[in-house]
């Protein structure tokens, strides 16, 4: 009889089950294709069109994604920019043609997040021509001290680098520094798809000495050279209400809440243990995505968005102690290793989140993908991808 329990134990773990509650509750066995599921960062899309992948979305019910208002993130970047412009005067127009320059770093083509900052600069300065492709952009015009100026985009270039990385902080100082030789005293305004691209041009040894340059993430250097006067302006995606609201579904999926207690309790309305994430964060259903708000950054505001801020609205938890297996497309991605990730580690322990972190090259999936295993031994999955279809790669292992 001893012999049969045994035979019909190893069985179950085969077949992918596992006791639930890795911090020590056995009380039950769950399947790995019954926990809980999160992508973030990276949503599950069509790279081309940008069509939202609901086949992995709805890998399960206990499935979601986090992540940021990528479209809206890309209006408060174009507004900061106008913004700063309508300020300024014809001295911004440096050769005095009457016609704003500008460069853009595209951060990776078919990303939905870079797409959506493109466009989002596009439109605000006119040059918006349907399409987020480099070299589609038409010319716009934008208003300056009152007085009207053409807007050209000189050019646009995705920021790949030699290992095929993408948001590349040194093909951005490479590019910069043709970019600068080419055009000259053209250039009167640099745009980047994010920070560290930004912080890449400013590398540049020939980078035009005053000319506005603008990224997005709020990175903690990029915030220090706000307050330096070398950045211009940033955009924060509100990186903590992103890591907290991550580890809070998985929270609320594994102490058993279903419907909206999912994606409201501690995040937009106090859980079961005070905490409350304090940034807004809208749910979207017809996406099962939860978006974290944006807010502009420049040298009026820089000081609240300085490092080691916190939210004092998450405070630590009594929860059983569970454990999460979470990816990370590309250990160099600047905004994940100085931001995200030491977020991630400030909260978990205040949720009684167990994490294990593995990391890719950025460039291969199967440099992720590989490290996605152990599977039983997890209470709960999130998963940063290196393609952002890459989605079923990561569900076919959950099925087992």
């Amino acid at each position: 009889m001893k012999k049969l329990c045994a035979i019909v134990l190893t069985g179950l773990m085969i077949c992918g089950i596992a006791f639930a509650g890795g911090g020590g509750d056995t009380t039950g066995v769950v399947m790995n294709k019954d926990k809980p599921l999160v992508f973030f960062n990276r949503q599950p899309s069509d790279p081309t069109t940008g069509a939202i992948d609901m086949t992995s979305m709805n890998w399960n019910d206990k499935t979601y994604y986090v992540g940021f208002d990528a479209a809206g993130g890309g209006a408060v970047q174009g507004k900061l920019i106008t913004d700063y412009l309508a300020t300024r005067d014809a001295s911004i127009d440096r050769n005095r043609d009457g016609t704003i320059g500008y460069v853009l770093c595209i951060g990776d083509v078919g990303h939905n997040d870079s797409k959506a900052r493109t466009e989002g600069i596009r439109k605000a300065l006119g040059t918006w021509n349907g399409s987020t492709d480099p070299g589609r952009a038409k010319e716009g015009s934008v208003t300056i001290g009152g007085r009207a100026y053409k807007v050209v985009e000189l050019e646009g270039k995705a920021m790949t680098g030699t290992d095929g990385s993408t948001w590349n902080a040194n093909a951005a100082t490479e590019a910069m520094g043709g970019w600068a030789t080419k055009f000259g005293n053209q250039i009167d305004l640099v745009v980047s798809n994010n920070d560290g691209m930004a912080m890449g041009c400013l590398q540049a040894s020939n980078y035009p000495a005053g000319v506005p340059i603008f990224g997005y993430d709020a990175n903690a250097d990029a915030i220090e050279a706000i307050g330096a006067g070398k950045l211009t302006g940033t955009v924060s995606q509100n990186v903590d209400a992103q890591a907290t609201a991550t580890l809070q579904v998985l929270r609320n999926l594994l102490d058993g809440l279903t419907g909206a207690d999912v994606y409201t309790k501690g995040i937009t309305v106090p859980d079961q243990y005070g905490n409350k994430i304090s940034a807004p964060i809208e749910y979207r259903a017809s996406e099962k995505a939860l978006l974290a708000q944006n807010s502009g950054v420049n040298a009026s505001n820089w000081r609240d968005y300085t490092a080691g801020t916190r939210d004092a609205g998450i405070k630590k938890s009594t929860a059983a102690a569970k454990r999460v297996l979470l990816t990370i497309y590309n250990s160099a991605d600047n905004f994940l290793s100085s931001s995200y990730v030491p977020a991630l580690n400030y909260y978990a322990p205040l949720l009684n989140i167990n994490l294990t972190i593995v990391q890719g090259d950025g460039q291969n999936e199967s440099s992720t993908l590989d490290k996605f295993t152990n599977l039983n031994n997890y209470d709960g999955y999130a998963i940063n991808m290196v393609k952002t279809n890459s989605g079923r790669d990561y569900t076919d292992k959950l099925r087992y």
